[in-house]
């Protein structure tokens, strides 16, 4: 997948600045796709050269004016066939994980800092996404939003970021108790 499909993704429910659109990748795309606030100001601009996307300039009073894009017809097309193609497996590519492979050989006091944090991470970004999930479907249960909801792509996505997420927390969890129990039972020294 390239940036430009996660964009035009992101801009297909509503028309959006760049800095509207980087605020989206934060809270929503970020969980399947992670692009610089930079690299979507030049995406923006690639797509609109490309005919991908319309820009339209909003005069404001009291700040700077602003560009507002949206998918053209060509764009969906071009979203349309990126669809069709095959959907490569994903691979994981984590420091973290090459850190733990070297638990055995390493002190881990370190190693069990950095999972805490990692561990606090996903816990807010639990939150995060349970609150969007919240927002999207109402007062609906999930059951019945995602039966009967207008638009649910957003919200399969978020909660493939929360099962993500929550994964991730649980795996810190598991790896610092496992840390800590060796530590006890092999003290360093």
């Amino acid at each position: 997948m390239a940036l430009r499909h996660a964009v035009l993704a992101a801009l297909l429910d509503e028309e959006l600045s760049g800095y509207q659109l980087a605020k989206a990748f934060d809270l929503g795309v970020a969980n399947f796709w992670h692009a610089q606030p930079q690299q979507l100001y030049a995406e923006l601009t690639r797509l609109e050269k490309n005919g991908l996307i319309a820009g339209r300039e909003v005069v404001q009073d009291t700040r700077p004016n602003k560009r507002l894009f949206t998918v053209t017809e060509v764009g969906l097309a071009e979203l349309e066939h990126f669809t069709t193609t095959e959907a490569k497996p994903t691979f994981v590519r984590d420091d973290l994980l090459v850190k733990v492979q070297a638990a055995d050989h390493i002190d881990t006091a370190t190693l069990i800092g950095q999972l805490t944090e990692r561990a606090a991470f996903a816990k807010a970004k639990i939150d995060l996404f349970a609150k969007l999930l919240q927002s999207m479907r109402g007062e609906r249960t999930e059951e019945d939003f995602l039966r009967h909801g207008e638009r649910i792509g957003p919200y399969l996505t978020c909660l493939r970021g929360l099962a993500f997420e929550q994964g991730n927390h649980d795996w810190c969890q598991r790896t610092i108790a496992v840390l800590r129990e060796r530590q006890g039972a092999h003290p360093q020294g």
